[in-house]
């Protein structure tokens, strides 16, 4: 049933967390905006030894983020995603579903905040998971931060 791959409970949403070892960060920013969510939370899960793999939408110039060569595009990611975690505005959230799916990720994690059901139930429809409207530092801290389950 697709209802069951929309993750309500935060348990499960700290197990997603604890597990995962590769994550896209799809929306990341630089360096420059370290303050924000959309970096600090990549910062904490590179330190928690999690693979990050950078996918900003602005920041034409950058190179690479936290050390990691930026992909331009989901469709280029070679690697097995575990999490695409998005910091995207929800009306911003349809355009990537083509690229989301053609990516199979584990689980697509949309920030605190970030709520579209309608994209939602595709993705979940898909077979793939989704966690929408909490924070994935958040909850791999709570579930043990640095050690993975």
């Amino acid at each position: 049933m697709a209802h069951s791959n929309i993750v309500t409970s935060a348990t499960e949403a700290q197990q997603i967390a604890a597990r995962a070892k590769t994550v896209a960060v799809l929306g990341i920013k630089t360096e420059s905006q370290a303050s924000q969510p959309a970096y600090f939370v990549a910062e904490y899960l590179q330190s928690c030894g999690v693979h990050i793999i950078p996918v900003p939408v602005y920041y034409p110039d950058v190179k690479e983020i936290l050390g990691q060569p930026v992909v331009r595009d989901l469709k280029q990611i070679q690697a097995h995603v575990d999490v695409l975690d998005v910091f995207r505005r929800p009306q911003d959230l349809q355009q990537h579903l083509d690229d989301i799916l053609a990516l199979r990720p584990d689980c697509v994690w949309l920030q605190s905040g970030i709520s579209n059901p309608e994209f939602e139930a595709q993705l979940a429809e898909a077979g793939i998971k989704v966690v929408p409207d909490r924070c994935l530092k958040v909850d791999r801290a709570a579930a043990g931060g640095r050690s993975a389950l």
